[in-house]
């Protein structure tokens, strides 16, 4: 709950003191759904369209993925931000996928002329409607910016019912045939990072990619004794399926993830829901495949996807035309996930790097930190 408050007031759809406010109402995740719908209510009343589609959007999220109400309080987030950006410059798109479509938005460059062209997409529970602020920084450097989502993602799922697909490249390649693009830069943001490491792979169309943060393996979070046998344990089905089941009992976070999980994929087996988590792997990944220049983004005290998979991540990149690294730390307010604490910073890093030219192809990738 925590994160989530904050990521609103971090994007700019949240005020601090109503925050404040409803956290000291709250006592359970169950909770959230009241409490922002009035918050919600309150200040679309008062003309305060973003406050509203914020707060709107905190009780969708805390909203079960398979309950009845989740269908329409997702159409009232999308009315919500439709009235926030109005005017902005917005152009929605349909990209044509597996029979259904992507939702999408199109956002040119603030001046003339495009520098170029910046695919970007979110993680694992989020609506790209939550990062049109990011957006329009990326734009505001230059860059003509197609925001979308993805099978299993947002709208693509609860409106098209396109469920997940770990081949990122899939829906990736569908946005570029769609905007008749045969050069773009690629943004993953959250576990965003993870697949589009894995859609630049595989997409020469990608010229520049970045993980935002990366995944790389989740196992590379536990010491290497451990990777195999916790591999090994979830080949066993009929066990997973009891662990899952029983500490999401006792887990409230826990049971919304896998909740997500199922949903996602339109699966009613928690087994599934391990299942999925392993299979980002190294080996589904593939980084040798990776010739692109790579920016790394990482908080050095993120809890949902630590450090050590950005290190592995970088050591992975064996034929990367370059490898940046950045880790935000604590005293820059930017060592926790996707850098809520510091977005403007965040955004200069990235748009900084996006503007600067790439790095000439060499007999091995050229590895960089970035200084704090």
């Amino acid at each position: 709950m925590n994160y989530q408050f904050n990521r609103a007031h971090a994007l700019g759809f949240a005020d601090p003191l109503e925050l404040v406010d409803a956290a000291a109402r709250i006592r359970s995740m169950d909770d959230c759904v009241d409490v922002f719908e009035a918050l919600s209510r309150r200040a679309a009343a008062e003309a305060r369209p973003r406050y509203a589609a914020g707060y709107a959007r905190i009780a969708e999220f805390f909203t079960p993925p398979r309950a009845a109400e989740k269908t329409d309080r997702y159409r009232g987030c999308l009315e919500l931000f439709d009235a926030t950006f109005a005017g902005a410059g917005l152009v929605r798109q349909e990209v044509p996928y597996a029979g259904a479509a992507l939702p999408a938005y199109l956002l040119p460059a603030t001046g003339t002329s495009a520098v170029g062209t910046v695919l970007l997409h979110g993680g694992f529970d989020s609506l790209i409607e939550e990062f049109l602020p990011l957006c329009q920084r990326v734009a505001a450097a230059g860059f003509d910016v197609i925001a979308f989502e993805g099978p299993g993602q947002g709208g693509a799922r609860t409106l098209n019912g396109l469920t997940f697909d770990h081949d990122w490249e899939k829906p990736v390649g569908a946005v570029l045939d769609h905007f008749r693009l045969d050069r773009a830069a690629l943004v993953g943001i959250s576990m965003g990072g993870y697949w589009a490491m894995r859609a630049a792979g595989r997409e020469p169309r990608i010229d520049r990619v970045v993980a935002w943060p990366p995944v790389y393996d989740w196992l590379h979070r536990v010491p290497p004794v451990l990777r195999g046998p916790a591999r090994t344990m979830t080949q066993h089905r009929r066990f997973m399926r009891w662990s899952v089941r029983t500490r999401a009992r006792w887990v409230p976070t826990l049971r919304m993830v896998a909740d997500q999980v199922l949903y996602m994929l339109d699966s009613d087996d928690p087994a599934d829901v391990a299942e999925w988590f392993m299979g980002m792997n190294a080996e589904h990944l593939d980084s040798a495949r990776v010739h692109q220049d790579v920016l790394l983004m990482c908080g050095e005290h993120d809890a949902f996807q630590p450090p050590a998979l950005a290190r592995a991540q970088a050591r992975a990149l064996t034929a990367a035309r370059s490898v940046t690294t950045r880790m935000f730390t604590r005293a820059e307010q930017a060592d926790q996930h996707c850098q809520m604490g510091n977005l403007e910073l965040a955004c200069q890093v990235l748009t900084t790097w996006l503007q600067t030219p790439g790095t000439s192809t060499g007999a091995s990738p050229q590895h960089s930190d970035l200084a704090p």
